[in-house]
């Protein structure tokens, strides 16, 4: 049947959905209890704040707060529960893991839906090492909660009981495009947009005059690097440019690169992690970069939350983990399409 010509609840569209969507609950279950055996504390996040985040390419949904006196207040709606649980970081919790429903503006699609679950996960005092453990936990605990030996989306398949490939960036970028990428950074992480412009042209791709250095990174790793990651076993892509991640710390072995990781399977990126970073005037700096980069490509900005800042201050060390639940529910099940797994998709349009 159509996803085009019936709406969701459809009975004859709900009956092919519904093993996919009692198969997702089962993998919820399966999760929550795991967390649960390795002493993590549920906790849920606010959904409105006061800021929506600060990364330049993520689009918000915008809201205000109506008050006792009349007056108006700006809220949105999180991108991610990660500035909450920073919070609860800082107020004492060891471990904790967040079941969020999350929103995000300008996505929809096969992979993407304008209201998802987010899956994330910290652990105060551990590197982000302990993070991609979990992952090899979990996606195997998914595969076997959904009766599947392998997860698959769109003819590609990964074992998630294989070992994880881990490969850092500079090494994708030289395997799957023959640029040196740390060429381009300097030691104090400044990047050189020339240089790399120079070598994307090499390659084939298009260079436009008002293309940044990140406008290039991201065409090469989207167009070159992506399709080839999470084949046959998942992959760990690991050591991001510290100016590819806002959120996360430098790495002690080499200052141009961050404790950032993402994980992929089938072609499909699943979660994004961080080694933390904690100090608050450099996490200040970057977010102001990033508005700044907003401010040209968007036309907007979103507040600085400040109380987060001072969270930082006296939040400890941790790793920290944002997985995607939908697209390893897909993955689990075979799913082509987010909309499959989700119970209501959001409508298209279609109120008067």
């Amino acid at each position: 049947m159509s996803h085009d010509s019936s709406p969701w609840w459809h009975p004859g569209l709900h009956a092919d959905r519904r093993p996919l969507l009692i198969t997702r609950n089962r993998i919820l279950a399966g999760l929550r209890a795991w967390f649960a055996d390795h002493d993590f504390v549920e906790v849920e996040a606010a959904a409105l704040q006061v800021s929506p985040g600060n990364e330049a390419h993520l689009s918000a949904f915008a809201t205000e707060a109506i008050l006792p006196d009349g007056g108006r207040e700006p809220l949105y709606l999180h991108t991610s529960p990660e500035f909450a649980c920073k919070k609860l970081l800082a107020a004492g919790e060891p471990r904790l893991f967040s079941l969020a429903r999350v929103f995000r503006n300008r996505e929809r699609g096969a992979l993407h839906h304008p209201e998802f679950t987010m899956l994330e996960w910290y652990r105060a005092g551990e590197d982000y090492d302990a993070l991609m453990q979990d992952c090899a936990a979990l996606l195997a605990l998914a595969a076997e909660t959904a009766g599947a030996r392998r997860l698959t989306f769109r003819g590609r398949e990964a074992d998630p009981s294989a070992p994880f490939e881990r490969l850092t960036l500079a090494e994708a970028f030289h395997r799957y495009a023959a640029i040196d990428l740390l060429a381009t950074i300097s030691p104090e992480g400044a990047t050189d947009r020339d240089g790399l412009a120079d070598a994307v042209m090499t390659r084939g791709l298009r260079v436009a005059p008002d293309d940044t250095w990140a406008d290039l990174f991201s065409r090469v790793l989207v167009g070159l690097i992506e399709p080839h990651l999470g084949q046959g076993r998942p992959t760990i892509l690991c050591e991001y440019p510290v100016s590819e991640a806002a959120l996360a710390r430098p790495s002690p072995r080499d200052p141009r690169v961050a404790e950032r990781f993402e994980l992929y399977a089938c072609g499909v990126e699943l979660a994004n992690a961080f080694g933390e970073l904690t100090d608050p005037a450099e996490q200040r700096r970057r977010f102001e970069a990033e508005m700044a980069e907003k401010a040209r490509v968007y036309g907007e900005r979103y507040p600085i939350d400040e109380e987060f800042l001072e969270a930082l201050a006296v939040m400890p060390e941790a790793s920290g983990i944002a997985l995607g639940f939908d697209r390893l529910v897909m993955l689990a099940t075979g799913a082509p399409r987010i909309d499959d797994v989700i119970w209501t998709p959001v409508a298209r349009g279609r109120a008067r």
